[in-house]
């Protein structure tokens, strides 16, 4: 038996953490990890304190049918990132991973194509964290050196966003 990759070990983690998100839409989780100690785990949910949509039943951006990447302002949840980077210290965060999954809330398989929103994109590149590994399947991962999006303005204007 062939022993599980590190990114995939850690690509596994966060995809458990995503079962924990109260989206209707998309279960994303994250988790930071430092020197192969995980820092912080995070999924995307409404604040605390505040109904979450599967308590309300609903989604309003479904509900007003608002494509993938826009209007993030209607939804109620907090990203996992920024869960995730909430939860830990900067100096936890500087130099380290960002790993992340997402499942579809409606057939429960995994989203191969995501990405981090402009706004999460923005929060990792403060928080210090240095590459991002996004599932792309069962065993695959996109690798991104968040230093590109620092390179690449137009990624976080607006006007190419996700």
């Amino acid at each position: 038996m062939e022993r599980v990759s590190k990114h995939n070990y850690y690509l596994d983690i966060a995809q458990t953490v995503a079962e924990r998100s109260t989206c209707l839409r998309k279960k994303y989780g994250a988790i930071i990890v430092k020197n192969d100690v995980i820092v912080s785990t995070g999924y995307n949910g409404a604040p605390r304190g505040r109904k979450n949509c599967t308590d309300m039943g609903e989604c309003l951006r479904d509900k007003l049918q608002i494509p993938r990447g826009e209007r993030y302002e209607l939804c109620r949840a907090v990203h996992a990132e920024a869960n995730a980077i909430i939860a830990a210290s900067r100096e936890q965060m500087l130099g380290a991973t960002l790993y992340m999954a997402c499942i579809d809330a409606k057939t429960g398989e995994l989203v191969c194509d995501t990405n981090c929103c402009m706004m999460c994109k923005r929060q990792v590149i403060n928080a210090g964290i240095e590459t991002v590994i996004i599932r792309t399947g069962e065993d695959s991962f996109r690798c991104i050196d968040v230093q590109s999006w620092i390179d690449d303005d137009d990624s976080l204007s607006g006007r190419f966003g996700y």
